[in-house]
């Protein structure tokens, strides 16, 4: 029991002669203090919790990511796209694997969506990104004074993502000390915050991904294997653009329809030589790349035709090609004449004759107009017979 004493002196003429002194009891005042402090507490981590969700939120809906839909209709996206249906209403771990750009968070952006926990957060980590000494931190948070630095308490990623689904990007950059501890959290559903020792229950379903092979991690010791088998219990392919031809042109125009929004520019076509043009890149940068090269085009091209400033992909296409098919390509000095007499009309008529300046053929098979008429004489081409010829079919239409 805790009393307050209250001390009233009497005095007679100046003269202290007593005192009244009252006793209260003050017990269940000092526990309504008590409670209202803890509530008050409570609603100050609620209140952080919530204000780092904004922020994460804010920063996916700014960020490239932002389009949860999937486009394509390759073989290999329709399997994804069956994929996401069956895993995305259960509670299972996913392993995304596949190259840097396929669109890795796209998926598993669109496995949350679809699930369960679509109205609780999907909360990133790009493992890759992260300090080697503050993993620990950045997954469970810390309280104050738990390390140099720590002034206040902070919240880690689990608990921020608990009842939603958190999203290992680059999950092999994990150190291999760390990942005893991820591996703990995934089986218990239970952590401690670092210089904590209270435990914390969570409730949270990861998804993970990976441009490197972890079964060869787990073969050099840099990649624990229970740890990999926990994670990969629906595991997901991301095949690379460069398997996806069919996928470039829906994807070009989606880009190109964002980039002119995002620009507040007209909307430019893209042709058909266009779309062959992009089809035929190996695109080593994958979906990315493909995004970087369309808002690029949007920059550079002051009018209402698209400039694509495509690397030249000779060596990586061949390199791609099995070698059946690269002993097929042999030609002789003849049939190499004629593939480029044929290239060089199939570039006037696609140009309507002319050959400098924007959209003209030397510009489309990124020649020097000199070296492009040099070529013409060369093989008795006169560029005028082609001015007055109708455009092939599609040409300038912009495909749908």
């Amino acid at each position: 029991m805790t009393v307050r004493c209250t001390s009233t002196p009497l005095r007679d003429d100046g003269e202290l002669v007593g005192a009244v002194v009252v006793f209260r009891d003050i017990s269940e005042r000092r526990e309504s203090e008590r409670r209202l402090r803890q509530a008050l507490s409570e609603v100050q981590q609620l209140k952080q919790r919530l204000e780092l969700e904004n922020a994460y939120l804010q920063e996916e809906i700014r960020g490239n990511f932002a389009q949860h839909n999937l486009i394509g209709r390759s073989a290999a996206m329709q399997q994804v796209i069956q994929q996401i249906e069956l895993v995305a209403p259960t509670s299972a771990n996913v392993l995304i694997s596949g190259e840097s750009g396929t669109g890795k968070e796209l998926i598993a952006r669109a496995i949350h969506d679809n699930s369960g926990r679509s109205s609780r957060p999907m909360i990133r980590v790009n493992c890759a990104a992260v300090p080697r000494e503050l993993f620990e931190s950045e997954f469970f948070g810390h309280v104050r004074g738990a390390f140099t630095g720590a002034l206040n308490d902070r919240v880690g990623r689990f608990e921020l993502a608990d009842g939603g689904t958190l999203f290992l990007d680059e999950v092999g950059e994990i150190p291999l000390e760390l990942q005893s501890k991820l591996l703990r959290v995934l089986q218990e559903r239970q952590f401690e915050r670092v210089g904590d020792t209270r435990t914390r229950q969570v409730d949270v379903r990861v998804i993970a991904a990976t441009n490197r092979d972890l079964r060869q991690e787990i073969k050099a010791g840099r990649f624990r294997e229970d740890l990999y088998f926990r994670l990969n219990v629906f595991p997901i392919e991301s095949a690379p653009l460069r398997q996806r031809p069919e996928d470039v042109a829906a994807l070009a125009q989606h880009f190109l329809d964002r980039a002119c929004r995002t620009l507040n520019r007209p909307q430019p076509s893209l042709r058909l030589v266009d779309i062959q043009r992009l089809q035929a890149y190996s695109w080593p940068g994958n979906i990315r790349e493909l995004e970087n090269l369309i808002e690029r085009a949007m920059i550079i091209s002051p009018s209402t035709r698209l400039h694509l400033d495509l690397p030249s992909d000779s060596s990586a296409a061949s390199m791609s090609m099995p070698p059946a098919a690269t002993d097929a390509l042999i030609l002789t000095q003849g049939e190499q004449r004629k593939k480029m007499r044929d290239n060089l009309i199939a570039a006037l008529t696609a140009c309507a004759g002319k050959i400098s300046g924007e959209g003209g053929a030397a510009r489309l098979l990124e020649l020097k107009p000199t070296t492009l008429r040099s070529r013409l004489e060369s093989f008795a081409i006169d560029p005028r017979d082609y001015r007055v010829r109708p455009r092939r079919p599609g040409v300038d239409q912009t495909p749908r």
